[in-house]
């Protein structure tokens, strides 16, 4: 008889990319016809770590090395870390987990994976996950969750400023070194560091409303620091300008960037070092991300950097 566990494992191993890009659109449907089955509870046990070690292993790809094993999550939920599990029935499908950290001397959450299978990625679980993390959070009295995230994934951008309410203004050169992980494909691992104040009122406004995105016309007299132009299928980084004296600024990223990564590694690396000129030098001036609008029929993003901006 095969336990339970077992029976998740090989549930979570039948999750493949290919199998989910010939069902993209029919599977979204049915994920949010499904979203009424979907259950959240905290994972405490060590059936439930393992099974999260699996989880990894299925997000980010058979080649992915660096998955955080049993003993490391099971020690640090005992002291203070949170661990929440998504579940579709029996079988979890996404998690949030961070750890228990300090800034400036005060205690906070440093949010180290978050991820969802393929199948249910544009269901709003991992945006449920973060409002659970944030819940839990504030029950311990905290005020602020941290995390780090690509800059150039327009989705997660999307998810971070538009529905959750953080703000960036650091940025982290190859922060975690060669990655292993298919997903990165040898690129840099340039990250944000995502700072979500989670009582602050600009937050309780955003997770109130998250329908409310950032409009085009306000941002249309805003100057661009470059321009996500397309070329083929992709967009190229173009006319970047580092000069710009003004209150506010806007950075364009494309949409698709795992995909370029995968099939235009070279165009990658160019949008990288374009990017971090752009960021490196503007947050060096007191500029910080606040915003972020998502052109889905332009297939590009564009975040909104204020200088001197109070929340």
């Amino acid at each position: 008889m095969q336990s339970t566990l077992e029976r998740q494992r090989k549930a979570l191993w039948s999750v493949r990319p290919k199998h989910v890009a010939a069902l993209a659109q029919s599977t979204q449907a049915l994920c949010l016809d499904q979203m009424q089955e979907i259950t959240y509870r905290d994972l405490t046990s060590l059936s439930d770590f393992a099974t999260v070690v699996d989880l990894e292993q299925a997000i980010w790809g058979p080649g992915y090395t660096e998955p955080v094993p049993v003993p490391i999550l099971a020690v640090t939920v005992k002291r203070g870390g949170i661990l929440i599990g998504a579940f579709d029935g029996l079988r979890m499908i996404g998690f949030v987990y961070s750890l228990a950290g300090l800034k400036g001397g005060r205690p906070m959450q440093w949010s180290h994976m978050a991820g969802v299978v393929d199948q249910f990625r544009n269901a709003g679980i991992g945006y449920r996950l973060k409002l659970l993390q944030r819940e839990r959070a504030l029950q311990m009295g905290l005020d602020l969750i941290e995390w780090t995230y690509d800059p150039l994934q327009a989705m997660n951008a999307h998810l971070n400023f538009t529905k959750l309410g953080v703000v960036v203004e650091e940025y982290e050169e190859n922060v975690y070194g060669a990655s292993q992980s298919p997903l990165h494909r040898g690129n840099p691992t340039d990250r944000f560091v995502a700072e979500w104040r989670i009582g602050a009122p600009h937050v309780v406004r955003r997770v109130g409303a998250p329908d409310i995105p950032l409009r085009t016309h306000e941002i249309a007299d805003v100057p661009r620091a470059n321009r996500a132009l397309p070329s083929g299928e992709w967009h190229e980084c173009s006319a970047l300008d580092l000069g710009i004296d003004d209150r506010r600024l806007i950075v364009e990223i494309p949409m698709g960037f795992t995909e370029m990564l995968a099939n235009a590694p070279d165009l990658a690396f160019a949008w990288r070092m374009d990017t971090r000129r752009i960021f490196a030098t503007y947050f060096a001036r007191g500029f910080r991300a606040v915003d972020f609008l998502l052109d889905r029929n332009g297939r590009k993003g564009a975040y909104l950097l204020v200088r001197h901006l109070k929340l």
